[in-house]
């Protein structure tokens, strides 16, 4: 199943399947298209890195610049360029050179919008909308920014440095069962639930595993990575005998944690104002017997919050309290 929230200030594209979400797709109000994943633009190169080691392009939409892995031309040369990957980590995205360009930058096709992504996961399906969406983007939103994820015995730890993504299988085993196998099962689980959280945290780069157990056969362990790791992309390393598997998965979206809230928490304050009125919508659309529903707000924020509600219809209303604390909200029925 696929669910598509277009709401106040954001989109969400969400892909489940076995009844959790796998994929996420998202886009926030006033992100410069040009740096989008699939986006095409005219660029400036405005720096080469010694020995040809890349070059950085003005996209025209302001700093940080897009980097191309190889230098090309000289500095000031017009350049075709698309985006392979998007900004994470203050860094601009990351850039595919096309061939030579014209004129000042600017973006010639913006990327794929969050409906064609979701066409492109589950080709045919017509996405929930509505109700639905929005609980679905509750759940996809709340699995993304967990740390640990459980299931059969079985503890998974996902987490993000600035070199690498660790992850953690710790396993409590099953009394009677044989310890070599119950350890393989629950290393294929584990690679498994930490394959789908990375995906949906929208992480890459170095990946290292601590599995459970040392000195295993390598050849299941990687079986079991190749099976939950399906990118084409992803570049396997081998099997340590301390029992650690690393690989490295390619850079495409910006993480979920820095879209939604920024590198450095620029974004926390919109962030809590945007949930806050999903909240608004999910009331509106399933209490149909009130007459209106109302989002409590802080009298200081109540002028940041206006334009999100204003397209939500006459039973959506914005009520400023004074004295509310900044970041808290309350949906009332009136």
């Amino acid at each position: 199943m696929t669910f598509l929230d277009d709401g106040p200030g954001e989109t969400w594209g969400v892909v489940c399947r076995e009844g959790e979400p796998r994929q996420i797709f998202y886009a926030r109000e006033g992100e410069a298209a040009a740096n989008r994943l699939g986006a095409e633009s005219v660029g400036r190169v405005t720096a080469l890195l010694p020995g040809a080691g890349g070059a950085f392009v003005d996209l025209g939409a302001g700093e940080p610049f897009g980097f191309l892995a190889k230098g090309q031309g000289a500095v000031g040369q017009a350049v075709r360029v698309t985006v392979s990957a998007e900004p994470r980590g203050g860094k601009g995205p990351a850039l595919t050179l096309k061939g030579k360009g014209e004129g000042a930058p600017r973006l010639l096709k913006p990327g794929p919008a969050i409906p064609e992504w979701l066409a492109r996961a589950a080709p045919g399906v017509e996405p929930d909308t509505g109700a639905a969406a929005i609980e679905a983007v509750r759940e996809a939103r709340e699995a993304a920014l967990a740390v640990e994820v459980t299931a059969g015995g079985l503890n998974v730890a996902v987490e993000r440095t600035r070199a690498l993504v660790a992850v953690d299988l710790d396993f409590a085993g099953t009394p009677g069962r044989d310890g070599g196998k119950a350890r393989e099962a629950a290393n294929r689980l584990g690679l498994s639930l930490a394959a789908r959280r990375i995906a949906l945290k929208r992480w890459a780069g170095l990946v290292a595993i601590d599995l459970i157990g040392t000195s295993q056969p390598p050849e299941p362990i990687l079986s079991a990575a190749r099976n939950a790791f399906p990118d084409t992309g992803v570049t396997f390393g081998p099997l340590s005998r301390f029992g650690l598997l690393q690989l490295s998965l390619p850079w495409r979206q910006t993480p979920i944690e820095e879209a939604l809230f920024g590198v450095k928490g620029e974004h926390a304050r919109r962030t809590r104002q945007i949930d806050a009125v999903r909240d608004l919508r999910h009331a509106v659309e399933t209490r149909r017997s009130a007459p209106w529903i109302s989002l409590i707000v802080p009298d200081v924020e109540v002028g940041e919050m206006t334009g999100l509600v204003a397209g939500l219809g006459p039973r959506a209303r914005l009520v400023s309290e004074a004295g509310r604390h900044p970041g808290t909200y309350k949906i009332r029925e009136s």
